[in-house]
């Protein structure tokens, strides 16, 4: 017996605040930043991190991200903003969806890297902390597309056939006089589902390696760029919504393809454990009895003195000692 004949897509992509329309898509996007801010500060602190350093590091990886997210989604598919009949201005419209991944880690990357640089923070553990929270975030990302009614794949009868309205410019589905209900343009295959799965089952694996393996070096966030490229590659072909083609095949897929093939081979060439310190100063790091970093020791006026300090006061205190009797230097 079939359980649900179809997956039903909302009929709002959005909702109204006070008389201010919130994007369903936009919400989406802002709860995973939330989630990945979260786990990747917990994350941090486990790795003998500071508290507060990865809310930071988010204010310059988290607009950077967003920017070259919607430039790669731009630049990737032009027609509908450059094209015929296109609007240039809908190029600033991100709250209607369309943020590249590929774009979004990019150039994420490179405002983690600008931040960890100013903070003195080692840019190989902040992103191995940060990959299982960027996953999950992606994860919630994409109901947003379901809430948009997009990037569905080709047509499908199946029980996991997924209904899709025509959306008005403000976001309702139009509705049939006739009878009163939403019309569904067919039922299509969910890729916005799979890839959902996929990125959580990802970032399970993640969480799982990291702490089975303490990876390090960069390798947690190569795993989850290679995983998720592989994913991504079979995903990616069965979409069929507009997209630029290379050589009979969507851009996307030869992204994937490539990205993914540099994190395996980084993954290959790169060994090594968690780094002892996340920090770039390589400063001494508490660690706990099964080496698991717990945190770094204050600056020498800020602790008592351990027996070293005082072995040294005592050499100290005997220099002196013996410059000021003359005896004392007499060979």
């Amino acid at each position: 017996m079939t359980l649900m004949a179809t997956i039903p897509s909302p009929t709002r992509n959005q909702i109204d605040l006070f008389g201010l329309p919130l994007r369903a898509y936009a919400l989406c996007i802002l709860a995973g930043i939330v989630l990945a801010i979260w786990l990747s500060s917990r994350r941090w602190l486990a790795r003998g991190g500071k508290q507060g350093e990865i809310l930071d590091l988010a204010l310059w990886a988290v607009p950077f991200g967003i920017i070259g997210g919607r430039l790669y989604h731009v630049l990737s598919s032009p027609s509908a903003y450059f094209g015929e009949n296109g609007d240039p201005i809908k190029a600033l419209y991100i709250w209607e969806g369309g943020l590249g991944i590929w774009g979004a880690i990019a150039f994420g990357a490179l405002g983690a890297w600008i931040g960890a640089r100013r903070m003195g923070l080692r840019m190989s553990s902040i992103a191995d902390t940060l990959a299982p929270g960027l996953i999950f975030a992606q994860a919630i990302g994409r109901l947003g597309n379901w809430f948009n009614n997009e990037l569905y794949g080709g047509e499908s009868d199946g029980w996991l056939a997924l209904e899709i309205h025509e959306l008005d410019a403000s976001g309702n589905a139009y509705i049939d006089p006739a009878t009163g209900a939403a019309n569904v343009v067919g039922t299509f295959q969910p890729t916005f589902l799979y890839e959902l799965v996929w990125n959580t089952l990802l970032g399970v694996a993640l969480l799982w390696l990291d702490k089975r393996f303490r990876m390090g070096r960069g390798r947690v966030f190569a795993a989850y760029v290679g995983l998720y490229c592989f994913g991504r590659f079979f995903i990616e072909q069965m979409r069929t919504d507009p997209a630029e083609l290379i050589l009979g095949q969507r851009i996307n897929v030869w992204t994937a393809l490539l990205v993914g093939l540099g994190a395996a081979a980084y993954l290959i060439l790169v060994k090594g454990t968690r780094e002892a310190t996340p920090y770039t100063d390589d400063r001494p790091a508490f660690v706990d009895a099964e080496g698991e970093p717990t945190g770094y020791k204050p600056p020498l006026a800020e602790h008592a003195p351990d027996e070293t300090d005082i072995t040294d006061e005592t050499d100290r205190a005997a220099e002196i000692d013996q410059l000021d009797d003359p005896a004392k230097h007499e060979k």
